[in-house]
């Protein structure tokens, strides 16, 4: 499936969209990546996770994502231990969420401007 640049989609398969999986500790989720495409820095408050990637292959740390091909779309499918499994996109959560910016200064070593512009980015 041919994707624009910079593009992420999620296709999920949990307990929302099927509520057979209710109780049944599983759920799925298929993520596409177009080129340059990324799935933010993440945590699932409820489940484990267990990425494979079916197509190419992508670069990821403490729970992000990235295509880092200029041409070339990546898929992936990701398994929870969960039905439910959640998610938390961390720039959302940490800049988004109205912690003190003083906290976020000293924690991300950093100044107020640099803050500022993050704060504004992640607002909903």
């Amino acid at each position: 499936m041919p994707m624009h640049e910079s593009f992420f989609k999620v296709t999920k398969a949990s307990e929302s969209e099927f509520k057979a999986l209710k109780g049944q500790s599983v759920s799925l989720a298929l993520l596409q990546f177009g080129p340059g495409g990324i799935n933010p820095a993440h945590i699932h408050p409820r489940s484990a996770e267990l990425l494979f990637i079916l197509k190419r292959q992508t670069k990821g740390l403490v729970h992000f994502q990235m295509n880092e091909e200029e041409e070339k779309d990546v898929v992936a499918v990701a398994a929870f231990g969960s039905a439910n499994p959640g998610v938390v996109v961390l720039p959302t959560s940490l800049f988004g969420s109205g912690i003190d910016s003083e906290v976020l200064i000293k924690s991300f070593k950093t100044d107020n401007v640099t803050i500022q512009k993050l704060i504004s980015a992640n607002m909903g």
